[in-house]
């Protein structure tokens, strides 16, 4: 029997190997990847992680799992906002949590940390675990989201809740044409200069593309079983907050 395919930007690949693959574009971009987000979106993806930890509200000693953590941006933050509680930062690449524990808020908060290798469709976490599970910019590379979303909803405690952030569409046709052409003649030529990686920037732009609308991936979080999901978009419709709770 054939094995199951999924796509990986414009490819069609064997599910076995995406995860592979995945954690070759961020091991690549690693050390430069907090300069591209910068310099990708203006500086703008710092204001979509402040939007989202406004609907967050992080409340003290509050138990935060943040997969797909990468360099620690969302825990800071999160942390940051509680005054007091515990983030776990859960990536595939771990060079991305290397680089996230050489930052300086990363020494600041350590006692408060913790960076754990791992993978989002099989969490190394007993049932009802965290208070708050995030995901920013990081669903849209999962080999199966309803796994990750099935798992999320697994780790959380009753009551908790689940916020992912992820680029999505513009509902206007004509803005959604104007950002294309900036994504794909822009930004593999910014991750060529400033990284020195054009192809996996060119995997980033195409991921984008193939990730499910904001009513589509909605869907999937009430299938995921949360209650009152609910998405927020950000600049236009080019991210998208989606929130839920376990009821």
């Amino acid at each position: 029997m054939s094995e199951k395919t999924t796509h990986f930007g414009y490819q069609e690949v064997p599910e076995s190997e995406k995860a592979g693959r995945v954690r070759g574009v961020f091991g690549s971009v690693a050390s430069k990847y907090d300069v591209m987000n910068d310099a990708m979106s203006f500086g703008i993806h710092r204001v979509w992680k402040d939007a989202m930890m406004d609907w967050l509200a992080p409340r003290s000693g509050q138990r935060l799992l943040d997969v797909a953590g990468g360099t620690g941006d969302i825990s800071f933050r999160f942390l940051k906002r509680a005054g007091h509680g515990h983030a776990t930062v859960l990536d595939l690449t771990e060079e991305m949590l290397v680089e996230g524990r050489r930052r300086a808020e990363a020494e600041a908060l350590a006692q408060s940390l913790d960076w754990v290798v791992g993978d989002a469709m099989a969490l190394p976490f007993d049932d009802n675990s965290f208070d708050v599970y995030t995901i920013s910019f990081g669903i849209r590379n999962v080999t199966r989201p309803e796994d990750a979303l099935a798992e999320a909803f697994r780790v959380l405690r009753p009551g908790g809740r689940l916020m992912v952030l992820e680029f999505s569409q513009i509902p206007n046709e004509l803005m959604q044409k104007v950002y294309d052409l900036y994504s794909f003649n822009i930004i593999p030529r910014l991750g060529q200069a400033i990284a020195g990686d054009r192809d996996s920037y060119q995997y980033l732009v195409e991921s984008i593309r193939r990730f499910p609308d904001q009513e589509t991936f909605l869907g999937m979080v009430r299938d995921a079983g949360f209650g009152n999901a609910k998405y927020r978009n950000l600049s236009m419709g080019i991210a998208a907050l989606h929130s839920g709770w376990k009821i």
